[in-house]
């Protein structure tokens, strides 16, 4: 039960970080370059969402191989 505790909350927290990602795309057209795109989501606290849930999924994934309804 930990395990698909934990892989739902990462796949929320990873859903709503590559969003965030993608919505900060429309930068692009706007006149930014890929370097200061890259730059920008670095320093937005919610892109970190996306690296964090990809961790938490593998983490419940790998770590509870077993536990399953």
């Amino acid at each position: 039960m930990v395990a698909i505790v934990l892989f739902l909350i990462g796949f929320g927290l990873a859903v709503s970080g590559g969003v965030t990602m993608i919505a900060y795309l429309n930068f692009l057209p706007a006149g930014f370059q890929w370097m200061d795109y890259l730059l920008f989501i670095q320093t937005r606290p919610e892109c970190y969402l996306l690296p964090i849930g990809v961790l938490l999924i593998l983490v419940s994934t790998f770590l509870f191989p077993n536990d399953s309804c």
